[in-house]
């Protein structure tokens, strides 16, 4: 691990540069394809459910020249259908850059007709948005029935019990769910992965790191202050937001106390069975940040307690399945320690490894717990768009796209 210093961010920045973007070429080897492991005649067709909502264009944004992917399908309500995509999404493109070239010209169809979907893409990205969960459920699942698997940032399927809620560096293993679902659903090649709520993804490696070290952690304490970008567009408006925090919201501080027994829990008899513990007791702010949630976390150990010393081995020595594979957008370090007093900050280090890591600071020890931290994560890259992708990379380096 490089330490260095960047412009403007001062002493003790990790110098840390890795995507697909990043990633030395191997003359003929499309960029990010793991050395050793097959080598891909061409790119796998994808769609985008919900492709001109603020979560769906960052999927669009982030495919672009992507070694493994290219969209070749977009879907959104019909009110957009029947519309070319860059005229759809005119005065409303959001991301900031150009829309991608290959995409602007792609006719939208109505995401409500999973049929339209067939023989034009070989599974689908859902940025799903109804009012109602049971509706993108049943989609989702329409277009499963249809022979189409679906990667979704959508929460409607979180809790279905052979879903697997992937953030794959930590239960990679879940995989082995989809087997029993599609015999459930009497599916042949579709299925559907889901990712858990942007928040989880600020301290959720940190935890499983020091579970994985073998120690326990019985209770957890979570204040979240969450990016305003987090409530889609047009988000929250400017008056509750400037020169205020509100305390409060809906539905998230559920999620973050139960969400994280999924991810950490097992497969058996064909479902996910959730872990027993840690206990979680959440708080969760919406703040004036346009991205990166910020929580600050205080845990109690079992029996067993590591060292201050020993809990940053840990951390910044944490790697797994995606960085052993070399995913084209895996972080090759998905734990950042920071050091200095006033760190992690969202504006200076929400990009930290392209959006991908967690970065953690200001570890110490709790008067009331036992230790106390300050974790960081870019909520619409790792926690929503680049998180989606990079499950989607996992499926297809365990072969689940094979034979589409």
């Amino acid at each position: 691990m490089l330490q260095g210093k960047e412009e403007g961010l001062g002493e003790g920045k990790t110098v840390l540069a890795t995507s697909w973007l990043s990633f030395p070429q191997v003359k003929g080897v499309p960029r990010g394809t793991p050395l050793g492991g097959n080598i891909m005649a061409g790119k796998i067709k994808v769609g985008v459910l919900g492709a001109t909502g603020m979560v769906g264009q960052r999927y669009i944004k982030l495919l672009e020249d992507h070694p493994w992917f290219e969209v070749t399908y977009v879907a959104a309500s019909p009110r957009s259908a029947g519309q070319l995509y860059k005229d759809a999404v005119a005065n409303r493109w959001l991301i900031g850059a150009e829309i991608p070239s290959g995409v602007q010209n792609l006719m939208v169809e109505d995401a409500n007709l999973a049929e339209k979907a067939i023989g034009k893409c070989q599974f689908v990205f859902s940025a799903l948005e109804l009012p109602k969960k049971e509706d993108i459920k049943n989609l989702e699942a329409a277009y499963a029935a249809e022979g189409i698997p679906v990667v979704s940032n959508a929460s409607a399927n979180r809790w279905t019990e052979d879903v697997p809620m992937l953030v794959p560096e930590i239960n990679y293993s879940h995989l082995d769910v989809i087997a029993d679902q599609k015999k459930h659903h009497g599916w042949d090649k579709g299925f559907i992965a889901v990712k858990p709520n942007c928040s989880l993804q600020t301290y959720m490696m940190p935890i499983h790191a020091l579970i994985q070290a073998g120690y326990e952690i019985k209770r957890m304490v979570v204040t979240t202050l969450q990016a305003t970008s987090g409530a889609g567009y047009p988000g929250v408006p400017s008056f509750d937001m400037i020169d205020n925090i509100v305390p409060f919201i809906g539905g998230e501080e559920e999620k973050t106390e139960k969400e994280c027994l999924k991810i950490l829990g097992t497969v058996k008899d064909g479902k996910i069975e959730n872990a027993a513990g840690p206990i979680v007791s959440s708080t969760c702010t919406r703040v004036p940040v346009i991205d990166g949630h910020t929580a600050c976390v205080s845990l109690e150990f079992g029996d067993k307690k590591p060292s201050m010393e020993e809990i940053e081995k840990i951390w910044t020595s944490y790697t797994s399945v995606p960085q052993e594979l070399k995913l084209p957008s895996a972080p090759e370090h998905p734990i950042v320690v920071r050091h200095e007093e006033n760190r992690p900050q969202p504006r200076r280090d929400r990009e930290t490894e392209k959006g991908m890591a967690c970065v953690i600071g200001r570890l110490r020890p709790c008067n009331v717990f036992d230790i106390k931290f300050v974790a960081l994560s870019h909520n619409t890259k790792r926690g929503a768009a680049l998180g989606g992708i990079l499950n989607a990379e996992l499926l297809k380096a365990k072969g689940f796209f094979d034979n589409l």
